[in-house]
């Protein structure tokens, strides 16, 4: 119900794509979705990252950073972000710090 309360307010446009975040117990996967053609622009998980750090927070940071740079080499710089109903703490955090870091703006 939360990620479905989300999800009616946070839209994508091709302008201003939409950062969903998906956490699973060990791994963490974001994506950039333009909505109106229902295409996935740019994704980054933790699952791509050479050695992973050892704290959950240190290795979402690095999945935002790594999406700011896939992002860029597009040209995007602003987009929409979704938490997918998860808290706003903890490793969702930790991606948009990174993304922010990574030179994304929302």
């Amino acid at each position: 119900m939360r990620h479905r309360r989300v999800r009616a307010k946070v839209k994508g446009n091709a302008k201003r794509l939409r950062l969903n975040v998906f956490r699973s117990h060990q791994h963490i996967y974001a994506q950039l979705i333009d909505d109106q053609t229902g295409k996935t622009a740019v994704a980054f998980s933790s699952l791509k990252l050479s050695k992973p750090k050892t704290k959950k927070t240190d290795i979402a940071f690095e999945v935002g950073k790594g999406l700011a740079a896939a992002a860029a080499k597009l040209g995007l710089k602003q987009i929409s972000f979704d938490r997918g109903g998860y808290a706003f703490h903890g490793r969702v955090k930790s991606v948009a710090e990174g993304a922010r870091e990574g030179g994304l703006e929302f």
